[in-house]
């Protein structure tokens, strides 16, 4: 079996660390992509309509551009993203429903200017149903992954 290192990057900062540390452990990488793009408006938290929060307020789908080829191989599984309101972006959510994650051990990690980790693990968990564990942490850095 062997361990993926996926992330969806709004900025680049969570995609810095998850090739970072993809490449430190020797994992396999792929990159969670909106099947439309978020401009630097979409994601303006402070705008009550920027995309972001309208897309966290509905909790709908999210499509994601391509597919992972044989996920069964995976035993481990990191999933990166920037904390919105004190979760994942719905593009993860979406990407998870599209997978089994029976067997597999999940780490989610968060990058964020501010916010703190929440119940992020808790949420996850309901997407990645069947998974032997989840948690979740805030990390600065690779090494804290």
């Amino acid at each position: 079996m062997s361990t993926l290192v996926t992330y969806f990057s709004a900025e680049g900062t969570t995609a810095k660390l998850a090739k970072e540390y993809a490449e430190k452990i020797g994992a396999d990488l792929f990159e969670i992509v909106p099947e439309v793009p978020y401009s630097a408006a979409d994601i303006r938290w402070i705008n009550p309509l920027a995309r972001c929060n309208k897309e966290q307020l509905s909790k709908k789908d999210v499509p994601v551009k391509g597919k992972i080829e044989s996920f069964d191989q995976y035993d481990t599984v990191y999933i990166g993203f920037p904390i919105w309101y004190g979760a994942a972006p719905r593009v993860v959510y979406s990407f998870c429903k599209d997978y089994n994650w029976s067997g597999k051990t999940i780490h989610a990690f968060a990058t964020s200017g501010g916010s703190g980790i929440g119940k992020t693990a808790d949420k996850l968990s309901e997407y990645v149903s069947g998974a032997t564990s989840v948690d979740a942490k805030l990390v600065h850095s690779a090494s804290e992954i």
